[in-house]
């Protein structure tokens, strides 16, 4: 972390980037909650998250305007406006007003879809590239300290306040994020212009992950994954159901799953260094497999919750070795529109396995459930092992896995053709 930290200008960029991390752990637990209490429906609140997903599958759209705007007064704009989609939330008070919840889950999605691609450039503009891996593990550790007390926070001020109270919070928090960024002096790398047709620049980003295996394999194997593991938006609140806990139960069970994630973010860094990216990858499938199986064997709460912080554990490590792979292995001019275009491919699964889970949760167990997810789980960690089997040879042997990042992966005369090969693969 200290790498990172002597960079000029990223202590105050961390310190807002902290703010509005705060006010996601708060919100994002609370609108799921909002409608379930106002429905009474566990599928209607898994379908928060599903709102909250659906603005990633045009994310290519985002991505190229993303690519065309210097990134810091970008993030400037992006959070002011952050602040403002969740004011719409003072206005809900009783089910009729449910899609007012499930329009601000949308704005937000959106709000998560452009805010990391143009945050992942400005990171490598602002920093050398052996202080990337540490940014991206500090910043996972941060969003996951948050677990530990925001989903409770939000679930005690939702009880004791309602909901107006956590969007007015997290409003706030997007200014003081804003106010950071702007406070910065980065040299950017300059933008170059447009030199392709419109829909050959909409689809570089798509084109560089397809010839790129190092962000190929990596993402197919996150898809097949997340394919499955968002049915545990909807069972989670079947889970309460069985083992007879409110509905606010849910931010115990978060704060849980955050002291996981933080004991793994804080190794997460050592790990990736020692092992190398794909390898960590591997790591991070295995623990959220476990985790999952432990909630199925579960028959008491506090095997349930020793499960949940398992499942957290993985997550750190899955996050920080691919985002850490997407910069090193993705030129500056590209960066929004490939991260974005990981959105797609990832998101799309997620967003067809949350809507199934609506589904799911009315007609099977939750143990099916989630032993479902399981399965995919461990599915994409075999399909990553077969895929990179010659990546992961070094960090069998004690080699270091990750490859000296190529300026320029993709060569002009292959984006000059302009039209992408079909894609098959997934898109948190």
């Amino acid at each position: 972390m200290r790498a990172a930290l002597r960079t000029p200008g990223f202590k105050r960029l961390y310190a807002g980037l902290c703010a509005s991390m705060f006010g996601d752990s708060l919100m994002l637990i609370v609108l799921s909650m909002w409608v379930k209490s106002l429905t009474g429906s566990n599928g209607a609140a898994g379908l928060t998250f599903l709102w909250l997903t659906l603005p990633a599958l045009v994310g290519p759209l985002f991505g190229y305007v993303v690519d065309r705007i210097p990134r810091r007064p970008f993030l400037v704009a992006a959070n002011f406006a952050s602040a403002l989609i969740v004011l719409p939330l003072l206005l809900v008070h009783d089910a009729g007003d449910v899609w007012l919840i499930y329009l601000v889950s949308f704005c937000y999605g959106v709000s998560f879809v452009v805010i990391p691609a143009a945050l992942n450039g400005l990171l490598k503009d602002m920093l050398a590239e052996e202080a990337l891996v540490e940014a991206n593990a500090t910043l996972s550790v941060t969003r996951e300290a948050w677990r530990l007390v925001g989903p409770l926070a939000g679930a005690t001020a939702f009880a004791l306040l309602g909901g107006w109270s956590v969007a007015v919070i997290d409003a706030a928090t997007f200014v003081v994020a804003a106010l950071a960024v702007a406070s910065l002096t980065v040299r950017e790398a300059p933008l170059e212009p447009a030199s392709l047709h419109w829909s050959a620049e909409l689809v570089a980003g798509a084109r560089h992950i397809r010839v790129t295996p190092l962000l190929l394999h990596p993402t197919l194997a996150v898809g097949i994954c997340l394919l499955v593991v968002g049915f545990s938006e909807s069972a989670v609140y079947a889970v309460l159901d069985a083992f007879d806990k409110p509905v606010e139960f849910v931010g115990p069970l978060l704060t849980v799953q955050g002291v996981g994630a933080v004991v793994s973010g804080l190794l997460s860094s050592r790990v990736i260094k020692r092992v190398g990216e794909p390898r960590a990858l591997l790591i991070g499938l295995a623990f959220m497999a476990a985790g999952l199986l432990g909630v199925v064997a579960s028959t008491r709460i506090w095997e349930l919750l020793v499960s949940t912080a398992v499942l957290g554990a993985g997550l750190p490590i899955l996050i920080v070795a691919y985002s850490t792979m997407l910069q090193l292995h993705t030129p500056g001019r590209l960066m929004g529109r490939v991260s974005t275009a990981t959105e797609v491919l990832t998101t799309t699964p997620q967003a067809l396995s949350i809507a199934t889970g609506a589904l799911l949760v009315t007609l099977l167990d939750y143990r099916v459930i989630f032993g479902l997810m399981a399965a995919g789980t461990v599915a994409g960690a075999v399909y990553l092992m077969v895929a990179l089997r010659d990546s992961l040879s070094p960090a069998l042997s004690g080699e270091s896995a990750t490859p000296v990042a190529d300026p320029d992966p993709i060569p002009g005369s292959v984006l000059a053709e302009g039209v992408a090969a079909p894609l098959t693969g997934p898109g948190d």
